[in-house]
């Protein structure tokens, strides 16, 4: 399941999903809510946590700073200190998420294409 797809059919979303979504285990989500101050989903009196669309969006930043750019956990945390190195980081994570799904989408019309 494809959060970006829904997100407009659904307000809240399971640690399990957004792991799921972003390709790290739930481990690390909490790992990164204790380094990251952005990231802080709700959590019901059970304790369990409720992502937003925002939360999941700055995940992905996160992801996108840590594993794709390669900064360590301390690296990322100091980019998104300035608040214009976070905007851009959020949308260069936002730019590489979209890219994925056309490819993705491309890849689904070439296999569709070579069965003619």
């Amino acid at each position: 399941m494809a959060l970006n797809k829904d997100k407009n059919l659904k307000v809240y979303y399971s640690i399990k999903e957004v792991a799921d979504e972003i390709g790290v285990n739930e481990t690390t989500l909490r790992y990164w809510e204790s380094v990251f101050p952005q990231i802080s989903p709700k959590k019901g009196a059970n304790g369990v946590r409720r992502y937003t669309n925002d939360d999941v969006r700055k995940v992905r930043t996160v992801y996108h700073l840590v594993k794709e750019k390669g900064l360590t956990l301390s690296g990322a945390k100091q980019y998104l200190k300035g608040e214009s190195k976070r905007l851009t980081a959020e949308t260069n994570s936002e730019v590489v998420e979209t890219l994925k799904n056309i490819r993705e989408e491309l890849l689904g019309i070439r296999a569709a294409l070579d069965l003619l």
